[in-house]
């Protein structure tokens, strides 16, 4: 992903561009890097709504991968296409950015309710699949809630390099990998990139404007 991208993303929700790059491996005992803020210090106002970049169509690879449950998949013809789809990137010893990325998708799954799995598909990829495996990958979405319409997906690093790079969020070090969320309608050749820590809600209406038909979404430009 381009620096200046992560950065804007960042600044206009509201967050230090350094909490992308503090998603490193920590030990157990290690504590909470967040420290509150002096009483005299004015509290960062969330964005109204998330901020997003129109990318068009993406060429993305049809690598093999593994889901949660250790069935192998094909990314693009088995997760993809023609469907509805948002995508975000964590990893399991993550202890900063990917936790409330998770939490985000779990609140995402319960508003959508029946939609999940049906209208709309949330995917997330391990960009350390290394060290995350699909029994790794099971439990840590577990902790949020992942139900069926959530799949979470590894395999192996070169294929994953591959895809991370298509999407356009590759980073040689994991730890400065930065909390996106790219929502695409592949029947439509359309994504759009949105700041990964917005309120579900706020994911909602970028979700909703993506899978609008297309008469429709032409018809509400002036």
């Amino acid at each position: 992903m381009k620096t200046s991208l992560a950065l804007a993303l960042l600044l206009a929700a509201g967050i230090a561009p350094a909490m992308a790059q503090d998603c490193h491996d920590a030990s157990e005992d290690a504590q909470p890097q967040a420290a509150a803020a002096p009483a005299s210090a004015p509290a960062a106002q969330p964005a109204a709504t998330p901020e997003t970049e129109t990318l068009g169509a993406l060429n993305l690879p049809d690598v093999p991968v593994v889901d949660q449950d250790g069935k192998p998949r094909n990314f693009y013809t088995d997760l993809v296409k023609d469907k509805v789809v948002a995508v975000n990137f964590v990893f399991t010893t993550c202890r900063t950015i990917c936790p409330p990325m998770g939490a985000t998708f779990g609140k995402l799954q319960q508003v959508l309710g029946e939609r999940a799995g049906k209208d709309v598909h949330l995917i997330s990829v391990s960009v350390d699949p290394g060290t995350d495996t699909p029994e790794r990958l099971k439990a840590w979405g577990q902790k949020f809630g992942a139900g069926p319409g959530w799949t979470l997906v590894t395999g192996d690093r070169a294929e994953i390099t591959r895809l991370l790079k298509a999407f356009g969020v590759y980073t040689a070090n994991i730890g400065d990998h930065s909390p996106l969320v790219l929502v695409g309608n592949d029947g439509r050749r359309q994504w759009t990139r949105a700041y990964g820590l917005a309120a579900p809600a706020k994911l909602v209406e970028v979700i909703d404007g993506m899978a609008a038909p297309v008469a429709a979404a032409k018809g509400s430009q002036p």
